[in-house]
């Protein structure tokens, strides 16, 4: 999947160094010309330029959002679109970001439970962008440690998830004195890790996170690593829409021929 939320969630800076992704076109081209399983976006975006793209590229509508302003720790997504809208827009699928371990986590779980009933009823799948997040997540290890992202998935499966989009888990031994109970003693590799990861998400299906912008044979690895530990998928945004088009569309080529076993 394709996701284009960050115009949103982290405002212009994610396109200075490359000004042609300042262009919602260019991503929704590229999609369409990559052939992805889906593009992730918020209400505008969809309206404005999906049906330029009408057949050829599988949205997911973003039902809430938040900008980057805030700090984190008082994380906490409003919706911006709806059910319908999904609806109106022939949506494959809608997105929620849901923050967990926040001070808002109460509203944001209640909320979550809405929109999850809501989508049921129209038959359509829900994928959790799953982060943990607030000061209470930090002083456990931070966002990135086994038992956040461990915690994270467990709770979106068990609240009604179908897909959910996490990170890849780090061990930090410089931080292990922070994680719960037996937590300081799990020496994981990133491998070991994400295959925690998977099996703790049951049925709901796990895509991993591309993050911020790597090389292209990095983020070639990092895809390769999420899938041998279970994963069904890849969300690559930022790797992706941030090269000039020729380039994004051959590491987009790249990337799904390995999630399609040609690779």
């Amino acid at each position: 999947m394709l996701p284009i939320d960050q115009g949103l969630e982290h405002g212009p800076i994610d396109f200075l160094d490359s000004p042609e992704a300042a262009d919602p076109e260019h991503q929704f081209r590229l999609a369409a010309e990559a052939g992805f399983s889906g593009i992730a976006a918020h209400l505008g975006l969809a309206e404005k330029y999906l049906p330029d793209h009408a057949g050829q590229v599988p949205l997911i509508l973003k039902l809430n959002g938040k900008t980057g302003i805030p700090p984190d720790e008082e994380a906490f997504s409003p919706l911006t679109a709806g059910v319908e809208d999904a609806l109106r827009l022939n949506a494959q699928a809608v997105g929620y970001t849901l923050y967990v371990g926040s001070p808002a986590q109460d509203r944001d779980i209640a909320q979550f439970q809405r929109v999850r009933a809501e989508a049921g009823r129209y038959g359509l799948p829900v994928i959790v962008w799953a982060y943990p997040r607030g000061r209470w997540v930090d002083q456990k290890g931070g966002k990135d440690s086994p038992y956040a992202v461990e915690y994270a998935v467990r709770v979106a499966l068990e609240l009604g998830a179908d897909v959910v989009k996490v990170n890849i888990p780090r061990y930090d031994p410089a931080r292990k004195e922070q994680y719960p109970g037996e937590y300081k003693n799990l020496e994981l590799s990133p491998h070991q890790a994400l295959r925690r990861v998977v099996d703790l998400a049951g049925r709901a299906l796990v895509i991993v996170s591309g993050g911020a912008r790597l090389s292209e044979d990095a983020a070639v690895a990092q895809a390769r690593l999420a899938l041998e530990a279970g994963a069904a998928g890849l969300i690559f945004g930022r790797n992706i829409w941030q090269r000039p088009f020729p380039r994004a569309l051959e590491l987009s080529r790249r990337l799904l021929d390995l999630v399609r076993g040609r690779n």
